[in-house]
């Protein structure tokens, strides 16, 4: 395997993040888990403890069907929901059966699910410490860039929220009003131009949802739609559905419009020109997000994509997507993708950094003798320490 000199990457790298002038983040679930807020997998071994009689059995049926679908993988709880939305649809919610689950019972599982989703993750919010987040956003703000700094996620907690508004910085999701703000389209249809008032604000495209939406129906329209709500006292008295990780399905186009948006959105964004996408904390394990990356990859060669993994394994994996790509580097703990070709990390400079005092534990670990850009938290620090405006950003903070 082939040798890649860290030092020499490392100041690439930075030379990247000071001189681009358009720069744009996608957050995976490991962003959130360096905050201990837990993932997918985690997530489905509590809810199927939490769950009790015919919802648990339900539950159990659904997973057990989709284990040989899904391989070679675990079934997760997005794939559940996602089957369980399927059988809603099929079934038109009613006593109708599939595959042993009734429409109604899916719908009462569905609800559950999410119920059970907003509790877990709400109360590991409450301890997590945020200062990471809050940093990277503080960070992100004072950078002075020509154009809208924007944010893709499938995460569905609220850290991002409370960081920013903790930090007081300005962002723009694409929902709009103050009572129950709902989702206007046009407001995301279009890119921000540099007269906008807003450009300096942080766009935020939660693409699977979150757990401040809500199915609210429209009597009116006689149809579902999304609204945001705030703070929620005790979400089992709330009436409507939770609004997270919506079926690919097409089981009602008009229910999943802020999804569709997003997703028009990244592949726009991807598509316009010159920039500098990042992704932190991301697998690459949803092939529609997939799809659309590679795509942009293809036909934008002004798109520059930076991958932080935190495990190898994942490196490769990815090379055997994206080896035939000049413009996607990948970083991970002792391997990376540079330039097409995969190779091991060496820093032979070590020594001499030692010697002259010179300062390297902010992206390589001594001990463990690997790069530990892959955690969050470390990118943050990375991000802040190259950028020489720590005070600044400190101040933004507290």
């Amino acid at each position: 395997m082939d040798k890649i000199n860290l030092v020499r990457e490392i100041q690439e790298l930075k030379n990247h993040l000071s001189y681009s002038k358009n720069m744009g983040f996608f957050f995976g679930a490991g962003t959130s888990c360096a905050l201990k807020i837990p993932n997918v997998e985690q997530l489905t071994d509590e809810i199927q403890a939490a769950l009790t009689d015919d919802n648990k059995t339900n539950f159990q049926l659904i997973k057990d069907d989709l284990a040989s679908k899904v391989t070679p993988r675990k079934v997760n709880i997005e794939d559940i929901l996602n089957q369980i939305r399927r059988i809603r649809e099929l079934t038109g919610e009613s006593k109708k059966q599939y595959q042993g689950v009734s429409g109604e019972s899916s719908k009462a599982l569905d609800k559950i699910i999410c119920t059970k989703i907003y509790e877990i993750i709400l109360d590991k919010e409450r301890s997590a410490d945020l200062e990471s987040t809050k940093k990277f956003f503080a960070w992100l703000s004072i950078l002075n860039r020509d154009f809208s700094k924007e944010v893709f996620t499938t995460n569905y907690d609220l850290i991002i929220e409370k960081s920013l508004e903790a930090s007081r910085i300005p962002y723009f999701d694409g929902f709009v009003g103050s009572y129950e703000p709902f989702f206007w389209q046009e407001s995301i249809d279009k890119l921000v131009k540099k007269d906008d008032l807003t450009q300096n604000w942080i766009r935020l495209w939660k693409i699977h949802g979150s757990l401040s939406w809500f199915w609210k129906e429209d009597t009116k329209a006689k149809s579902p739609k999304i609204v945001r709500i705030g703070k929620i006292e005790d979400i089992k008295k709330e009436e409507n559905e939770l609004v997270i990780y919506p079926s690919k399905e097409k089981y009602d186009s008009s229910r999943k419009q802020p999804f569709i948006a997003y997703f028009d959105r990244l592949k726009n964004y991807l598509l316009n020109g010159e920039l500098l996408f990042i992704f932190t904390g991301y697998s690459f394990s949803d092939q529609h997000i997939n799809e659309i990356i590679f795509n942009c990859m293809r036909e934008n060669n002004r798109l520059s994509v930076l991958v932080f993994f935190y495990k190898d394994e994942e490196v490769e994996n990815l090379y055997k997507e994206t080896s035939a790509f000049l413009n996607i580097n990948v970083f991970g703990p002792t391997k990376a993708i540079i330039n097409g070709n995969i190779g091991e990390w060496e820093f032979p400079e070590l020594a001499e950094y030692k010697k002259e005092n010179k300062k390297f534990d902010h992206f390589w670990n001594d001990t463990e003798n690997n790069l530990t850009l892959g955690d969050f938290n470390l990118l943050v620090n990375f991000l802040i320490t190259s950028s020489g405006k720590r005070e600044a950003i400190e101040s933004i903070v507290k």
